[in-house]
């Protein structure tokens, strides 16, 4: 049985940002707990930096200070 295209979710991958994730979506962690979003799209953090992780809270933005 092949899969529908209705079924299929669509993950795209964004270069030093999160992961997006076509909602709704179930996630399972590390433990085996799972997170449920009912979102339109879902960000996943990718950099670890994230203070809400698995989602992502745009803290990929911030920047290390310049050195002086």
């Amino acid at each position: 049985m092949g899969v529908r295209a209705r079924d299929r979710r669509r993950v795209k991958v964004v270069r030093g940002g999160p992961v997006l994730i076509e909602g709704p979506v179930e996630i399972v962690l590390e433990d085996g707990s799972t997170v449920t979003s009912d979102r339109f799209v879902v960000a996943l953090c990718a950099c670890h930096r994230s203070r809400r992780p698995p989602f992502c809270d745009t803290s990929h933005r911030r920047r290390a200070p310049r050195p002086t």
